[in-house]
């Protein structure tokens, strides 16, 4: 995966935690609305809603981290986020001021100050990626039976506990210089003027991916390098009267913001609408909606700026030039406005009110004339470089839109199992009829709601051979021996999202094509002769205790009940498959036919006990050859039944099967049948 691809998966990733900011900014704007004096103070109503938004605007870093790591998770699954979330806390408890007090031996008071900022947007994208890798990686690895518990996704959170502790120590060394650079940028940077504030307002959108603005912000806005522009503005007159504050210049680092978070993101919003598909263009105008509302009403540009940031990053690189050229316009003309929350309306109304806000009301033209750009400038760059930005992503088999949607429809680069796979979720009655999947080496084992509504017309012109009900809940389609990756991408394809029934059996089965049967040759020519895999006695295949191999679904052959451990290959060809078990295998023949060995009745059930694998899957191997060792006594007192099918699955292929053995055979030795064509 190239650089550009991950970062399209991590912007995907980041619309999970990105998705709950327009509800925030909703709350919030609308109780700032209610009570734009007091913020709260003065009204109930409004600090009800504007906690409930804060609520998440101030926890954005852990959101983030949660959000990312299951966004980026390979399943989906709700283990992924707890890993994400374990990973977060421990990281910024490691790298909190009173631990690193503890841990590097220095009083509290002498820890930089960096660390007061470790929980920020940068470490939680941080740790939601590490945990969604460790989880992609891990969620899977089985533990000896005395740790089973802590197998698979129990074991995630487990370890990226311990890998939090490294990151945890190369922070506590990068994290001060990062954050001590930024400082010193800052420093620099005010000694400018007006140019240094467009400099400014540049690298602060360009760091708000990481999180990092926070840390310029602290520089240029508050009492880090003497600057303190928001609380000198805030001051007003009494700021005036101290020479703190003056005329035309306090302001500067806020000002230009409004044009761009009231007007620019906006227009960027409406062009990012009408770029999308069609099919896409109802959900992504309610995410744009909702954004530029945010944007425009309260200042809270998250939800907008993630919404492309990753997925097509030139945007915004654009977006913060751009916002760079209006601070710096803002501050030239001394047109200033500021703010106590962000740069939007209730912001922008309460500055009318400040002896310090200058021109204020040029700012709106200004922001006019910045919607239209923004507008044209990003719909001309969307569909110039054709970026993926929401409503515009190509479905692509095993990928998703976003960190919640997964595309559903067959699609021209869905691979041929995953539509095959398709088509099955839909011939057994669309996944709402299907409770459960599993698979044998040649069969599909599925609990339904309604075993009635199984299609077996479609399932056969997909290529079943045959659709066994055993009750009610309970189906078996023999497939063949891709049965397994069969049951796998169903799997997938189930969780991606529903899938539709087919028609209805009786008028499917009425209008179904009939699948043309082979011709026989009567002049019936020698192709084949098998030997016993087994050592045991025959018994004759519709004696075997499951319908399946008993109606001959599977394909002709015989059954052996074994009386000794080794199991051998019937002929020479390759091993095509051993099932994950080892209670089955399959070898196709260097002849082309297709011999199925199953040891044992329902003995997948096993779990692979007593069972022991002398070969790997793809091997080439001579008749006689040791393929499976059996451990007898536990098998024929655990196992429902040891008889064991030796079958031609691709038997229509052929005129047919004749036996040349009966009562005893050897393995390796006994002529059991021959292939005729």
């Amino acid at each position: 995966m190239n650089i550009l691809s991950y970062l399209q998966k991590i912007g995907r990733a980041l619309m999970v935690p990105v998705a709950t900011l327009p509800a925030a900014a909703i709350l919030m704007g609308v109780g700032y609305w209610i009570d734009p004096v007091g913020w709260g103070g003065d009204n109930a109503l409004a600090a009800l809603l504007i906690k409930s938004g804060a609520a998440i605007i101030d926890n954005m870093a852990v959101l983030f981290a949660v959000g990312v790591a299951y966004g980026m998770s390979k399943d989906k699954d709700g283990a992924a986020a707890l890993t994400g979330f374990v990973g977060f806390l421990v990281l910024t408890t490691l790298c909190s001021p009173a631990a690193v007090s503890m841990i590097q031996k220095i009083p509290v008071d002498q820890v930089p100050v960096a660390f007061g900022k470790i929980e920020n947007q940068f470490v939680g994208i941080l740790v939601g990626i590490i945990s969604a890798e460790v989880y992609n990686r891990f969620s899977g690895v089985e533990l000896p039976k005395a740790l089973s518990f802590f197998s698979g996704r129990r074991l995630v959170p487990i370890l990226i506990s311990f890998l939090m502790i490294l990151v945890a120590f190369i922070m506590m060394y990068v994290w001060p210089v990062v954050f001590g650079g930024l400082v010193n940028f800052g420093e620099h940077i005010q000694k400018l003027g007006s140019a240094g504030a467009g400099i400014y307002a540049f690298f602060n959108r360009l760091l708000i991916p990481v999180g990092l603005h926070h840390a310029l912000n602290s520089v240029f806005w508050f009492d880090v390098a003497g600057i303190n522009d928001i609380p000198n503005f805030l001051g007003g007159q009494q700021s005036i009267e101290s020479g703190k504050g003056i005329v035309g210049i306090t302001g500067r680092y806020q000002a230009g913001f409004f044009p761009i978070m009231m007007f620019g993101l906006p227009g960027a919003a409406l062009a990012i609408y009408h770029c999308a598909r069609p099919e896409n263009k109802a959900k992504v105008l309610g995410i744009m909606l909702a954004g530029a509302f945010a944007s425009f009403f309260t200042g809270i540009t998250e939800p907008l700026e993630f919404s492309f940031m990753f997925v097509a990053p030139v945007l915004y690189v654009i977006h913060a030039v751009l916002t760079g050229i209006s601070v710096f316009i803002a501050a030239s003309m001394q047109w200033i406005a500021g703010f106590g929350f962000s740069a939007g309306l209730v912001d922008m109304f309460l500055s009318t009110r400040n002896p310090l806000a200058t021109q204020w009301y040029m700012l709106i033209p200004q922001g006019l004339v910045f919607f239209a750009i923004y507008y044209v400038v990003f719909r001309f760059t969307i569909s110039k470089f054709n970026l993926l930005t929401p409503g515009r992503e190509l479905a692509v088999a095993g990928d998703e839109a976003d960190g919640y949607d997964v595309d559903t429809s067959v699609n021209k680069d869905e691979n041929e199992i995953t539509t095959l796979a398709r088509r099955y979720v839909s011939a057994i009655g669309g996944s709402e009829n299907l409770t459960g999947i599993d698979a044998c080496i040649t069969r599909l084992r599925l609990n339904v709601k309604d075993s009635a509504r199984v299609n077996d017309a479609m399932a056969k012109r997909l290529g079943a051979s045959g659709v066994i009900r055993l009750n009610k809940q309970s189906v078996q389609i023999i497939v063949g021996t891709r049965a397994e990756l069969i049951a796998s991408a169903m799997g997938q394809v189930v969780a991606s999202g529903p899938v539709a029934a087919a028609a209805d059996p009786a008028v499917a089965a009425a209008t179904a094509e009939v699948k043309p049967q082979a011709v026989l040759n009567t002049n019936k020519v020698l192709f084949q002769a098998l030997v016993a895999p087994v050592t045991g006695e025959i018994v004759a295949l519709d004696q075997v205790p499951d319908e399946a191999f008993a109606s001959k679904a599977v394909g002709d052959g015989v059954a052996i009940r074994p009386t000794d451990k080794t199991v051998v290959a019937p002929a020479d060809g390759t091993v095509v498959k051993i099932f994950n078990t080892n209670h089955a295998f399959c070898l196709e023949t260097e002849k082309g036919a297709e011999i199925v060995v199953h040891m044992g009745i329902d003995t997948v059930a096993l779990n692979g006990q007593g069972f022991k694998r002398l070969v790997e899957e793809g091997a080439v191997v001579k008749a006689g050859q040791p393929i499976l060792e059996l451990d007898l006594d536990y098998l024929n007192a655990h196992a429902r039944s040891m008889i064991s099918p030796v079958v031609v699955s691709n038997a229509d292929d052929y005129a047919g099967l004749t036996a040349l053995a009966s009562g005893h055979v050897v393995a390796g030795e006994t002529k059991l049948f021959e292939i005729q064509k």
